[in-house]
């Protein structure tokens, strides 16, 4: 950062103020949990996931959960009454007319002379090669290397260190687009390298601005959706960070609110990545100032709609400097995403990479249709359950036969969280069995294979499942399991894949068509993505005999694994592992789990 001029004639803090006195600060949230207390509210008390008012046998926990973490209903960090249905009060608006701000640099493109040279053809020809829509005036050029961006040569080391080679398309139009001081719209599919592209250009921002002082709170602030994407984020900022000795810091809901007050009030923090409802509880605490933030990112903005934070983000917004430099990242495009983008972003640059809410192109998926549910994998892989129930069941099952197999869902505490996602980047599960809450936010490279055992609520929670596959350029394969019952859902995912330029089965176009909405909308016109068919619907999970399944074999041969439905079992040659029910019961051949099952329970499990 560039000295404050101004800085040496400030008054000078007395050596004991020049950090924060620990007793004071027990002393300080001591005096607002007996306020909250007066209030009615047990501040950090426990309580079961149960008094929340929500089915926990659905798969509504996951965002019931959500919401709770963010400190509307915690069981680990109350804000309000044990039926989970106070929201956390957003901040209030803030008369910025009031306030005298420091001024602040936002242009800080330097356009490197191969860049400048290119021609208006040449850009056309680039961004249609990354397959880019782009949207605003004035708009920089793209940069086809690391050396375009004129980055300093410690961040390019650190860069290098990192392993990256060459810039993803995202990270090409959108680094020198926020280089160049404007706010910017990024809708680009999972995986695809979006958090460095506002790292970096956040950290060279913040390179040229003055001094923190005694006090003065971050001057990069990141919102995220969940603990487990706010924490990624924060290891990103710290590795990059490194170059200029920046300081990060991170808070969200379900951690201990005195250790994040704490390490707040001491100040010195230069980036802070955060989720809306522990933000604001430490604003309102006076840990933590927005005064200073001149950079801000709001990253998976869509996420955090979906789990109803749409005032809390709003008033964050509203409580940052109106000359900000701030940026929407979004693997979705949805109106009410479109009507914040009015509202809190000023003349912003539109990137688009790929089409808006399209499966990954790099996760080849593979749907078949099957006479029953089940379904088999092998190797590391997250599957995907929309009961917690069947999470523990699966997870259960398989590693009593000696398959490294953890569930993931909403009940586990934060440490549990974090000792399963070191267990799956060491190796040492080869299967994670997850909720919805482990779509969002999950970066583990060894991931090949995504199954959906049950469909997801929505195509862009499915575009999100199958974006913890195919991560950076990596390929990946997702399979889907649907029933009969879900013709709704089939109708969304024809338009997935065909966006996608992916084949669809023949069975998976049959079951669409019996979906009224999307039979009347390809009979009337045919053509484009059939329609998104109105939403799933929340019903019938059931998936009992002669349904229908989405799914796949993964190989066969030695050491492969597959799945079958027929009357005389057998799968995965060798070494495999899979799942078997055929009508009239069966056995595995060599080599495998079988898992029978009648009605909603369990008959049998057994290992060959």
């Amino acid at each position: 950062m560039k000295a404050n001029n101004e800085s040496a004639a400030a008054k000078t803090e007395p050596q004991k103020n020049n950090r924060l006195d620990l007793d004071d600060t027990d002393d300080f949230v001591e005096s607002y949990a007996k306020a909250m207390k007066a209030k009615g509210i047990d501040v950090g008390s426990g309580a079961p996931a149960q008094d929340h008012g929500v089915d926990y046998n659905s798969d509504e926990e996951v965002y019931a959960t959500a919401r709770a973490l963010e400190g509307r209903g915690d069981p680990a960090d109350l804000d309000g009454p044990s039926d989970g249905k106070k929201e956390i009060e957003p901040l209030a608006r803030v008369d910025h007319s009031k306030i005298e701000y420091i001024e602040i640099e936002k242009n800080l493109l330097q356009e490197h002379p191969d860049i400048a040279a290119l021609t208006d053809a040449d850009v056309m020809r680039i961004r249609r090669e990354l397959d880019m829509r782009v949207s605003g005036h004035d708009i920089a050029k793209p940069c086809i290397s690391f050396a375009h961006f004129m980055f300093e040569d410690c961040l390019l080391s650190t860069i290098s260190k990192a392993g990256f080679s060459t810039p993803t398309a995202i990270q090409q139009q959108a680094v020198p687009v926020v280089l160049n001081g404007r706010d910017l719209i990024a809708v680009s599919k999972t995986g695809s390298g979006k958090t460095a592209a506002f790292v970096w250009p956040m950290i060279v921002h913040m390179m040229d601005q003055p001094e923190l002082e005694w006090g003065d709170g971050p001057i990069g602030l990141i919102l995220a959706p969940s603990r487990e994407l706010a924490s990624q984020i924060y290891t990103e900022t710290k590795k990059f960070g490194k170059a200029y000795s920046l300081k990060s810091a991170v808070v969200y809901g379900g951690a201990s609110k005195t250790d994040q007050f704490k390490e707040l009030r001491n100040g010195g923090i230069e980036i802070l990545v955060a989720t809306p409802g522990r933000l604001i509880d430490l604003v309102k605490m006076k840990a933590v100032s927005l005064k200073r933030v001149s950079f801000l990112v709001l990253d998976e903005a869509d996420r955090m709609f979906d789990l109803g934070f749409e005032p809390q983000v709003r008033s964050i917004c509203n409580a940052v400097r109106p000359d900000r430099q701030t940026l929407l990242f979004s693997a979705t495009f949805a109106k009410r995403i479109e009507y914040l983008a009015r509202d809190v972003l000023t003349d912003p640059i539109r990137i688009t990479i790929g089409n808006v809410g399209q499966s990954n192109t790099d996760v080849e998926q593979i749907i078949q249709v099957l006479r029953d549910d089940r379904f088999v994998a092998e190797g590391i892989v997250i599957i995907f359950i929309g009961r917690k129930a069947g999470v523990d069941e699966l997870a259960t099952n398989l590693s009593k036969n000696g398959f490294p197999c953890t569930a993931f869902h909403g009940d586990l505490l934060q440490h549990e969280r974090d000792r399963v996602i070191q267990d799956c980047k060491a190796n040492r599960i080869q299967i994670l069995v997850a909720t919805d809450v482990a779509a969002r936010g999950l970066d583990i490279k060894q991931v090949r294979t995504v199954i959906n055992f049950d469909v997801a609520r929505d195509i862009d929670s499915h575009v999100h499942r199958c974006g913890r596959t195919g991560r950076a350029g990596e390929k990946g394969r997702a399979y889907t399991l649907i029933t009969q019952k879900e013709d709704r859902f089939a109708a969304e995912l024809v338009g997935n894949l065909e966006a996608g330029m992916q084949p669809v089965p023949p069975e998976l176009m049959a079951l669409a068509m019996k979906n009224p909405r999307f039979q009347s909308m390809r009979s009337g016109g045919g053509g484009g993505r059939g329609g998104r068919g109105g939403g799933r619907g929340r019903g019938g999970r059931g998936r009992g005999r002669g349904g229908i399944g989405f799914g796949a074999g993964f190989g066969g041969g030695r050491g492969g694994a597959g799945f079958s439905s027929n009357t005389t079992g057998g799968f995965g040659n060798r070494g495999g592992f899979g799942f078997n029910q055929p009508p009239r019961g069966g056995s595995v051949s060599r080599g495998g789990i079988q898992f029978q099952k009648s009605g909603s329970d369990w008959k049998s499990t057994s290992f060959r």
